[in-house]
């Protein structure tokens, strides 16, 4: 921990050493408009295109609320990530600051608690590819399994050939997704315009008289808040890139300053849409609802487009997931956190030991998705917007800490702060901690998470008490450099 002006100059000192060492292992060649996709990717991912018709037919109304509160509080979420980018860019991104800033037995949860969140996330991802691809008829003559397995095999591909092949797939896959949305909006907004005055338009279904905000009940529908989270998964991608970028401390403030128009435009926008366009309890639950309102109004062709988009998005949420975890197991093996064998960098300068063994478990999500199919889904997703809830914290919690020390005058002035920090700060606490509590909410979801939680917890707990030694070994090792 951090204590006085001398400990932390030695502290940074010391980071800046270790970085140093990693940064010489890793392209930097992600340009500006590779990052301004990546986190335009990481604002739209998959739990938006197909996890939305479940919360529309739960929410209804107060979907809206829930994106734009949600929303507000990711973007500051990013404006924290930001001012510790802009301090120092690192490739193990909040595992290399909570090191610095809390110490290493807090990068080793943080670190460990985002790769199981990827995991999950992953597998949540091949199960949402396999429905997407059953969409078509031409695949149903192929098992679950099989489609997921060469899901693996390409992605796995992709990321371990080289960084730019990364960056580029992850660039097509965000340009899909944004043209599609822009899109439906244009061409919903025109059948809107002609047809609001229709009996079953959800504008008349609003009209009417049913637009109760909470149509299932208060707490039923903030149960259901962790899946708005969810959607927003992997907007703290942008940090985990920052080293492989070209020009960071110019590009990254610009990526994330974009991040909160991006929301209100197309989360906000497309699912007001939606619910003007036809009445929120007539959307269903795993199926995009984009696809159930061009199926319900007869454009079943356009709905086989949106199957292929939605179906890019997974594509680049499983893809971005990959390359995240690649980085943050080295990040945490440099620190001893993790065994050592996960550092090692291929020709390609990739860390593919930890891309590897991400694989290994997105193999055995083969298997559960083979076993269990969606029905798995909405409990997955709990579990994982606990990984992500975690990571934010440590984020924050960070922030915090950097914000004190530069008030202090012990680390020099960063102009891209957090707004209204530390008061936003302590809010966005308050907001995660609400998120967290908000999961048990929901019978018979929260039992999932009572069984999960204290296993996690024994499983950290064994596995710090393992790794002890190794880590206190590499505090000794660097405090004497």
């Amino acid at each position: 921990m951090i204590k006085n002006k001398k400990d932390i100059k030695k502290k940074i000192d010391v980071d800046r050493h270790n970085l140093n060492n990693q940064t010489s292992k890793y392209n930097q060649v992600l340009t500006n408009r590779h990052i301004q996709m990546i986190s335009l990717g990481g604002a739209i991912g998959s739990g938006f295109f197909l996890g939305t018709g479940y919360r529309l037919q739960n929410m209804g109304i107060g979907l809206i609320i829930a994106y734009l509160i949600c929303g507000f509080f990711c973007f500051l979420i990013m404006r924290a990530l930001g001012e510790l980018l802009l301090y120092r860019p690192s490739s193990g991104s909040f595992v290399s600051y909570s090191s610095e800033f809390l110490g290493n037995k807090a990068a080793y949860i943080c670190g460990w608690m985002y790769f199981i969140n990827w995991i999950i996330t992953g597998i949540i991802d091949i199960i949402a590819i396999t429905i997407y691809m059953y969409y078509w008829n031409i695949f149903h003559f192929l098992p679950q399994w099989s489609i997921a397995l060469i899901v693996v095999i390409i992605i796995g591909t992709i990321n371990i050939v080289g960084v730019k092949w990364f960056a580029e797939m992850e660039f097509w896959f965000s340009i899909i997704k944004v043209i599609a949305i822009i899109l439906f909006l244009i061409i919903g907004s025109i059948i809107f315009y002609y047809h609001y005055d229709m009996p079953n338009s959800g504008y008349n279904f609003i009209l009417k008289g049913n637009y109760n905000i909470f149509p299932n009940g208060f707490f039923s529908s903030i149960s259901l808040i962790q899946g708005v989270i969810f959607s927003f998964a992997s907007i703290e991608l942008i940090g985990t890139t920052s080293e492989e970028c070209k020009n960071p401390k110019k590009i990254l403030p610009k990526a994330i300053n974009n991040i909160i128009f991006r929301i209100i435009i197309f989360y906000v926008g497309s699912i007001l849409l939606l619910l003007l366009l036809m009445p929120w309890n007539e959307y269903k639950a795993y199926e995009s609802p984009f696809i159930t309102f061009f199926n319900k109004i007869g454009l079943t062709y356009i709905s086989g487009i949106m199957n292929f988009i939605v179906l890019s998005a997974a594509f680049s949420s499983l893809n971005s997931g990959l390359y995240s975890t690649g980085r943050i197991l080295r990040s945490l093996a440099i620190r001893n956190c993790a065994p050592k064998i996960m550092a090692k960098m291929n020709n390609n300068k990739i860390p593919y030991v930890g891309i590897i063994i991400t694989l290994i478990f997105y193999i055995l999500g083969i298997y559960l998705n083979y076993k269990f199919s969606y029905k798995i889904f909405e409990n997955m997703i709990n579990i994982a917007s606990l990984g992500i809830v975690s990571t934010w914290t440590f984020i924050i919690l960070c922030q915090m800490k950097l914000r004190k020390a530069i008030n202090e005058g012990k680390i020099k002035k960063i102009n891209f702060k957090m707004p209204g920090t530390p008061f936003t700060s302590w809010l966005t606490l308050c907001f995660l901690f609400f998120v967290t509590i908000s999961m048990f909410f929901k019978y018979p979801n929260y039992i999932y998470l009572i069984v999960f939680i204290p296993i996690l917890v024994i499983i950290l707990c064994i596995g710090w008490l393992k790794i002890k030694k190794n880590v206190k070994d590499y505090e000794k090792k660097n405090k004497n450099k």
